[in-house]
C-alpha cells in the first residue's frame, strides 16, 4: 500500500527535483509511459528515458538500465518506475547503486513491492507507491497557481 496519504505534500519533493530517470518509458503516444514523462518534460523536469528497447525518446537519448548512464548524466532526483510490481525487485540495486543516490523512487498506479520499497526506504530514499506522479502533480499545481 501507499505510504502517502491521499493529500499528501509532494510539493517540496517536485520544487527539489530538476532529473526524473523514467525506468519502462514507452515511445507509443497512446501508452502512459509515454504520456506521463512527457508532460512531466513539459513542466520543466528533465526526463532520462531507461528502456533496454528504445534509443531514443522525447528528444532524449535512452539508456538500456541505470546503471549505464553516462558519468556526464544529471544526477537523478526522482526515479519513476513504469514496471509490473514483480520487476521491482530487480531495480533495487540499480538505484542504489546511483551516486548520488535519488530522493524518491515513485512507482505508478498500481505497482508496489513491499520489500523492496523497504529496502530503499532503509537507504534513505523516500518511497511513493501506486500513485500517479502525473496526476499528483497537477493536483498540486492546480492548488498552488
Amino acid at each position: 500500500m501507499s505510504n502517502h496519504s491521499p493529500d499528501s505534500d509532494f510539493g517540496p519533493l517536485f520544487e527539489a527535483s530538476q532529473t526524473i530517470a523514467v525506468v519502462g518509458i514507452k515511445a507509443a503516444e497512446n501508452e502512459d509511459a509515454y504520456q506521463v514523462p512527457r508532460y512531466m518534460q513539459a513542466n520543466g523536469y528533465r526526463v532520462i528515458p531507461v528502456n533496454p528497447k528504445l534509443k531514443e525518446v522525447l528528444g532524449e537519448p535512452a539508456y538500456a538500465s541505470l546503471s549505464e548512464l553516462p558519468a556526464s548524466a544529471p544526477p537523478i532526483d526522482i526515479v519513476n518506475l513504469f514496471r509490473a510490481s514483480q520487476h521491482i525487485a530487480g531495480h533495487v540495486d540499480e538505484i542504489l547503486g546511483l551516486a548520488p543516490r535519488p530522493q524518491a523512487v515513485w512507482m505508478q498506479l498500481g505497482i508496489q513491492d513491499g520489500p523492496s520499497a523497504e529496502r530503499l526506504r532503509n537507504a534513505g530514499i523516500e518511497v511513493i507507491q501506486d500513485r500517479c506522479i502525473m496526476v499528483d502533480h497537477r493536483n498540486l499545481a492546480a492548488a498552488n497557481p
